[in-house]
């Protein structure tokens, strides 16, 4: 605002600050001032034409901004203003509306001011910095607008927690391949072109391409990314980078973050992150186990088999080849079957070949010393995987099979587990108390404080021990959960071919585990070759 008139030198300067905190429900327009504002305005100008020795010289005002911290403009251009000298008062409707953070009251109108000798008026609470008996007033007026700030926040958060449990959405801006629903906010409704892209990314990671190399065939394609993409549709995002918006990419974390999101199978996880509190806004993770986790609260994208055997194939895939960013076929299933580390894959001019790892150069720590041919155990791969379709495809046989084999498989390993966990936590509660009979054993002298110390010590790493043996546990239950639901059918798989005339990396990780490759025998010219099925 320009200066509103000619400051006589013997008058006070006044500037005035003006603040309204939430929606303003009564604006017709949005730039228009609201009528909480306006009355503000009144408040103050008429205050001021009751004093001739005042002159309204400046106005500051906020809208839709919060008292508390100082991410306010015209607060910040307020404060520098006084600094400069160019005003003698600070005229507002209350206290309050300067801030409701104590920090800032205690550093500004309690400190500041009188450092720059600015006088502070707050016309509803009387809070006046030139009568000195004002002062405690105006620091418990202080007080409860921080208890009011810390109230608002836990309400707030309290609402957003129990939105997040009831499985409604509450961030402003939709995963890509979502949108929010116009019909309600707290819904996510499939968005029907960047679902496809998303469908594309499920699919082209489980033919074998790597993080890298399918963000490069995005860009290739010119896809636009998931900010730009909301950006082109007219959604506002706060993107931070040093390039244009137009020219930011997709990126192998993007890819990732994609594949490994379980928002796509249609269950909501919220809670992820907080803020440090209601005054320090910086974002801090929050532990897994506190994250709000609701299931089937929208329509998938991703089938639940096609997802899992993505988490699956990101277990057990090793890196993409160099150039083209392709996973070969057998990359991560392939390892020797003496010394159990995986066969690297090597090209000659001839043959493109599997050695052991463990023989590489410098090294001479395997038994294991011939390479296969690539295509030779492709050839026996393929002839292998026929015979097992050959085999399933006999009913009679399947149903023996289904039969014979235990459906309870993972159901007994995953109880297995639960009981372990038990077990451990059990410990981990008797430490508890063996730590509270020492400190009790030392406080009626019965051990001395080294001795004490030294058992705590002991206690600390006993401690560990369990809580590291839980997180392990808790792990192998997380793996088994998904591998029950990958091969809980094996009818399902099978129903799907018929016979094989070549492979691809779909159909490996479809039926196999791993595949280990035996030393050569020169007698027999022949070698041990074992494949362990996902379904046996």
């Amino acid at each position: 605002m320009n200066e509103v008139a000619n400051v006589d030198e013997k008058k006070f300067k006044v500037g005035i600050y003006l603040r309204l905190s939430n929606e303003d429900r009564d604006k017709i327009n949005k730039n228009d001032d609201s009528e909480s504002i306006k009355n503000q305005r009144n408040m103050l100008i008429d205050y001021i034409n009751k004093h001739p020795e005042f002159v309204l010289t400046q106005e500051y005002c906020d809208e839709d901004l919060s008292g508390a911290g100082t991410f306010r403009p015209e607060f910040e251009r307020l404060i520098r203003d006084c600094e400069d000298k160019k005003l003698d008062i600070v005229l507002c409707k209350s206290q309050s509306r300067f801030s409701r953070d104590m920090e800032i009251v205690e550093k500004y109108i309690n400190n500041k001011f009188k450092e720059w000798n600015i006088r502070f008026i707050g016309l509803s609470d009387n809070a006046d910095t030139e009568n000195s008996g004002n002062k405690k007033s105006r620091q418990i007026n202080g007080l409860v607008n921080e208890w009011y700030l810390e109230d608002v926040s836990n309400n707030i958060r309290s609402a957003f927690n129990s939105k997040m449990k009831q499985g409604e959405f509450i961030s402003p801006f939709a995963s890509f391949g979502y949108e929010v629903s116009k019909e309600d906010n707290n819904k996510l409704v499939i968005d029907p072109i960047a679902s496809l892209i998303v469908k594309d990314i499920f699919d082209l990671y489980l033919k074998g391409m790597g993080f890298t190399a399918i963000a490069k065939y995005l860009n290739e394609k010119k896809v636009p990314c998931p900010s730009l993409y909301k950006y082109q549709k007219g959604v506002k995002l706060n993107v931070i980078s040093n390039r244009p918006r137009e020219q930011i990419k997709w990126s192998s974390n993007a890819i990732k973050t994609i594949l490994t999101n379980e928002l796509y199978v249609g269950h909501l996880i919220q809670g992820k992150r907080t803020t440090v509190s209601y005054k320090n806004h910086k974002n801090k993770k929050k532990s897994q186990k506190d994250w709000i986790r609701k299931e089937n609260t929208h329509e998938a994208i991703i089938d639940k088999e096609t997802f899992n055997k993505v988490q699956i194939a990101m277990k057990e895939r090793t890196k993409p080849a160099k150039g083209s960013g392709i996973v070969h076929n057998f990359s991560g299933k392939v390892f020797c079957l003496e010394c159990k580390r995986y066969m690297r894959k090597k090209n000659s001019k001839l043959h493109e070949y599997l050695v052991c790892s463990n023989n590489r150069d410098g090294y001479d720590d395997c038994i294991n010393k011939s390479s296969i041919r690539y295509d030779v155990l492709e050839n026996i791969v393929l002839d292998a995987i026929n015979k097992k379709i050959k085999k399933y495809y006999d009913e009679e046989l399947l149903f023996k099979i289904k039969t014979k084999n235990n459906k309870n498989t993972f159901i007994d390993k995953v109880k297995s587990l639960e009981n372990q966990k038990i077990e451990a936590i059990k410990k981990v509660l008797e430490t508890r108390k063996y730590l509270k009979s020492l400190y009790e054993d030392k406080v009626n002298g019965i051990i001395t404080i080294e001795q004490f110390n030294e058992l705590v010590s002991d206690y600390n790493t006993n401690k560990s021990i369990y809580i590291d043996q839980i997180k392990s546990i808790n792990n192998q239950i997380e793996f088994y959960k998904i591998k029950e639901i990958a091969t809980n059918d094996n009818k399902k798989r099978f129903s799907k071919y018929k016979t094989l005339a070549s492979l691809n990396r779909v159909i490996i990780d479809e039926f196999i585990e791993k595949i280990y490759i035996g030393k050569f025998n020169k007698e027999t010219n022949t070698r041990d070759i074992q494949i362990k099925w996902n379904f046996e």
